[in-house]
């Protein structure tokens, strides 16, 4: 019996709705042309990959730097309101120090020289009263005849030709007097001085904590 040989099928037939299409067979062979376009669309997809993630990094590492440099700022802008602070109260320390140390040496100086104080009064007001014919001075019951004796001298001195009357007045503090000559008036009072002193330092001060407040509130919002 003659054996037949079986033809292996491979199913090279392919049907559509009855119709025989012919397959689409892969290539087994490429023109160089073919080669090297191909090679070059590899090569641009990948340089195309390569590109986005670098850029995907750089834009991850920008969002990154701009993460730290806020950070760094809003510190910056901590630092600069707690050193303004700090600066604020060095100043108000210093001026209150001042203040104090200013009472201590004036009111030394009074109690060394009482009468200083209306001898520079009456210079200054010389031109005022050089054509008055009487001067009426104010004073403590404790220093008017000292201040009299002194007031003479310094009358002398100036050449003044008018009439210098000292009174006693136990309502004035320490060291306070007042001039009383028609035409005018003048008055030096150490306690008001130093109340006036002491507000406009507390003045000061606040109106540069207010500055201090304005400028770390800025700074913050910057």
């Amino acid at each position: 019996m003659e054996k037949i040989a079986h033809q292996k099928f491979l199913f090279d037939t392919v049907f559509d709705q009855g119709r025989v299409v012919e397959p689409v067979r892969p290539r087994r062979a490429f023109t160089p042309e073919e080669m090297e376009a191909a090679r070059a669309e590899a090569f641009a997809e990948g340089e195309r990959s390569a590109v986005a993630q670098a850029s995907a990094e750089a834009a991850a590492a920008e969002r990154a730097i701009e993460a730290h440099l806020a950070e760094l700022t809003r510190l910056a802008n901590e630092a600069c309101g707690h050193l303004s602070e700090t600066a604020h109260a060095h100043r108000a320390a210093s001026a209150e120090l001042a203040l104090a140390l200013a009472r201590k040496i004036a009111g030394a100086a009074l109690d060394r020289f009482p009468c200083a104080p209306l001898e520079a009064a009456l210079a200054a007001l010389c031109g005022e009263i050089a054509t008055e014919p009487r001067l009426m001075v104010r004073v403590r019951p404790d220093c008017a005849q000292r201040v009299e004796e002194a007031l003479a001298v310094q009358a002398e001195h100036l050449g003044l030709q008018c009439q210098i009357l000292v009174r006693s007045d136990p309502a004035l503090s320490v060291a306070a007097f007042s001039f009383d000559w028609g035409d005018g008036k003048a008055r030096f009072d150490p306690a008001a001085t130093d109340a006036a002193l002491e507000k406009a330092l507390i003045e000061a001060l606040a109106a540069d904590a207010h500055t201090t407040d304005a400028q770390n509130t800025s700074g913050g919002h910057s």
